[in-house]
């Protein structure tokens, strides 16, 4: 298992001559340093917490776990630098994807909203009927309005397609979630 954390710088556009015009993400990976190795006789599970500095004052810790034959090869306080990644792989990456705030039906979940005309003067954006005469309340889990994004997201199967190590730089092809700034997680099996 291979991962390291990093910052989203944000997202850009390099030209090559097999593939053309390639949109990126790029990333900065500054060197993690292993705070802390979690073993299955202490804890109940094998894991790396990994530790990275957010600000000057503010450092961010993650937890990777790892498998039974792994774990010998981490130590506390090694480095973690981006050269264990090569070109061409290929990466998942997590993060904290953008929060919307408060929304409505069509856009959180998707709803097709009501027709024009027939009847319906201000409700085209309505979710319509949320329920039944019995029972006689909402049931748990109905599609409504409320808070969208701000959640934890994965996306799979990015191709690393820039690295730049003096100034400690990775590009994915592709988008990532969360805004420019935010801390993300890298990992390839």
């Amino acid at each position: 298992m291979r991962f390291i954390l990093g910052k989203k710088i944000g997202m850009t556009t390099i030209y090559n001559k097999e593939n053309g015009a390639l949109n990126i993400t790029l990333i900065e990976c500054l060197p993690n340093k292993i705070a802390l190795i979690r073993t299955e006789k202490k804890d109940g599970y094998r894991a790396v917490q990994v530790e990275v500095s957010k600000t000057k004052k503010k450092s961010l810790r993650r937890e990777f776990v790892i498998s039974r034959e792994e774990k010998d090869s981490f130590k506390k306080g090694q480095e973690i630098e981006l050269d264990i990644f090569k070109l061409n792989d290929t990466v998942d990456v997590a993060g904290i994807n953008k929060a919307k705030g408060f929304q409505g039906v069509m856009k959180r979940h998707g709803f097709h909203g009501s027709p024009a005309s027939h009847g319906h003067r201000h409700d085209h954006r309505a979710p319509g009927s949320i329920g039944s005469a019995y029972p006689q309340h909402v049931i748990k889990g109905k599609k409504m309005a409320g808070r969208m994004g701000g959640t934890r997201s994965t996306v799979k199967n990015l191709k690393i397609v820039y690295i730049d190590k003096d100034n400690n730089l990775i590009g994915l092809k592709g988008s990532i979630p969360g805004v420019s700034g935010r801390m993300i997680e890298i990992f390839a099996k």
